[in-house]
């Protein structure tokens, strides 16, 4: 078991380290390229500019009829309850597009769009919010445009930028911390801006709603100095981490009074999908050893139990029995996970299977039925999303393979094709007919757009390594950050001392660079490194001979530990 921590970690350093450098490195951009990046930028400028006129300072457009949506009110507010009679929006698709604009380069707009919300954008307001959708698009969007204009990280605003938008996320994140006080530390899925939890609240939260906050609320406190969001965050997700199974799997759905679990059935898409995420880029920009602690059992777990070959289908926690054979498309952001830890060839064979579900329709279909090869009869729908488009600019940084522009081409001719309208883009209701909807996402303007221009061009990348947010907004790896000790890292945490050696010593921009065994990159680099994934260990003779299971390794596909047949040979003999 050591020997596989050990083997793993390292893999899983010397990649990232890798990727990294693949970031800072790209090579020019060709002739077909460049047209490529303009049209993606054609792409968010007709989604930008119809929302400023049409739809501005109100939360979305709606693009066919040209008027808007106040609609942080109702993400993820399925049945539409407790609706404010009095409410005209955050400006929240103009928060969601500065860290675009900045990618895009366009310093003029960015400055105009951080004065208004500087002057006007106020969060006193009786509404009540999803505090997952709150935390990744209005707090992660106003942090990373924050840093983007702040002078004092080299931003887009030399003087003349007087923190405004880390006045506003600090009174944003003030106003989502009564949420957190349960009886478990979880916190309520739902928060009044104004008046806090309201009575009667649902106890039910999801384990991606209370289980992906980390990035935003440890981003503030160190922004700010203040360790009670980071606090508040890391109990939750030390709580949620508790309530694993034996298998070291979660589940979708839980009480955040009593702890329990609601729904056992589990994957890696909706519900779940951003705690995976969320505790891998934890460990990357903040460099605790614990989130790492966390995701790598996690993952492999997810491997174990959840993989059908290049599929992901859903499981019981507690069993690791499957249970639905089904693709979301959330779950498309796997791949971008799996680059970033060095599970390359894993990422590629899952991306080649969504992008065939994507040629097969045009666009992702929220639900695809995996043992019927055939669309769910309800969940028809594309609202825009931007995962497939977010694997593939983190393939294409992983091993520059132009295959992937292709990918990227093909899904910008999608969109223009089959989304684009005089007013926007709009949602597609049904994928089977392409009956549009009138609603064009703010996600659409922060991720896909975003993700479709760096994967042609990513001149944004070149001096600072990043991490983004499950809603597509970049957090700079700052050395400082990774110094930073919050009060509740200091309580009942085994590997707060091996951090506070490591940091006496700091020298790196990310967590991960820092494990990195440089010894193994001339072994990589001539190709002789046979080890496929980052829960792979080799079998000791390479014909795969053996006396013993202790000769045998682990296996790449499914991280099962192998074993010596009676014929002598390493094997996945046993069942499974």
């Amino acid at each position: 078991m050591e020997r596989k921590q050990q083997l793993s970690r390292v893999l899983t350093n010397l990649f990232f380290a890798l990727f990294s450098y693949l970031l800072i490195a790209s090579p020019t951009c060709a002739r077909d390229r460049i047209e490529l990046r303009e049209e993606a930028r054609q792409m968010f400028y007709h989604a930008y500019d119809n929302y400023m006129q049409y739809a501005f300072p109100h939360d979305e457009l709606k693009p066919l009829s040209r008027t808007y949506t106040d609609s942080l009110a109702e993400l993820g507010n399925l049945n539409h309850e407790h609706l404010p009679e009095f409410y005209n929006g955050t400006a929240l698709t103009l928060v969601e597009s500065l860290s675009s604009l900045a990618v895009l380069g366009n310093e003029t707009e960015f400055v105009k769009g951080v004065a208004w919300l500087g002057d006007n954008l106020s969060f006193d307001i009786d509404v009540r919010v999803n505090l997952f959708e709150c935390n990744i698009r209005l707090l992660g969007g106003l942090i990373s445009a924050h840093l983007l204009a702040s002078e004092s990280f080299g931003g887009l605003i030399q003087g003349g930028y007087k923190n405004q938008l880390l006045q506003l996320a600090d009174d944003l994140g003030q106003r989502l911390l009564p949420a957190f006080d349960t009886p478990t530390g979880i916190p309520y899925a739902w928060i009044n801006l104004k008046n806090g939890v309201m009575i009667d609240e649902t106890l039910e939260t999801s384990t991606s709603g209370c289980g992906s906050l980390i990035l935003e609320m440890g981003a503030l406190s160190r922004l700010t100095g203040n360790p009670h969001y980071e606090d508040a965050a890391l109990k939750a997700l030390r709580k949620l981490w508790s309530m694993r199974s034996s298998l070291d799997l979660m589940g979708t759905t839980l009480n955040v009074a009593t702890g329990k679990w609601i729904e056992h059935s589990s994957g890696i898409g909706a519900g779940v999908d951003s705690f995976y995420e969320y505790l891998l880029k934890a460990h990357i920009l903040f460099g605790r050893e614990e989130y790492w602690d966390m995701f790598q059992p996690a993952y492999v777990a997810v491997q174990q139990y959840f993989r059908h070959g290049p599929w992901y289908h859903e499981a019981d926690m507690r069993t690791g029995k499957a249970t639905y054979w089904q693709l979301t498309s959330l779950q498309a952001f796997w791949p971008a996970v799996q680059v970033l830890i060095g599970d390359v060839a894993a990422a590629n064979a899952t991306h080649r299977e969504f992008f065939s579900v994507w040629e097969k329709y045009g666009v992702m279909p929220e639900r695809y039925l995996l043992d019927r090869g055939t669309i769910h009869p309800t969940e028809r729908y594309y609202p825009l999303r931007p995962e497939l488009a977010e694997s593939t600019f983190y393939l294409y940084q992983a091993t520059k393979d132009p295959w992937y522009l292709d990918v990227g081409e093909k899904l910008l001719t999608s969109l223009n094709k089959l989304t684009r309208v005089d007013g926007g883009y709009a949602s597609v209701r049904d994928v089977t007919t392409m009956e549009l909807e009138d609603h064009q996402h703010s996600f659409f303007l922060s991720e896909t757009c975003k993700y479709l221009y760096l994967l042609f061009d990513d001149t944004f990348l070149s001096d600072t390594n990043y991490v983004f947010n499950t809603e597509g907004h970049p957090l700079p790896v700052l050395r400082s950050w990774q110094q930073w000790f919050s009060l509740e890292s200091s309580k009942d945490n085994t590997s707060t001392k091996r951090e506070a050696d490591s940091r006496r010593n700091a020298s790196w921009s990310s967590a991960m660079e820092s494990q990195m065994c440089p010894n193994l990159r001339s072994v990589f680099t001539n190709r002789s490194w046979k080890v496929e994934s980052v829960c792979h260990v080799l079998d000791e003779q390479d014909d795969h001979t053996c006396d013993s299971r202790a000769s045998c390794g682990v296996d790449a596909a499914t991280c099962r530990k192998r074993t010596c047949s009676s014929s002598g040979y390493c094997g996945l003999w046993e069942k499974a």
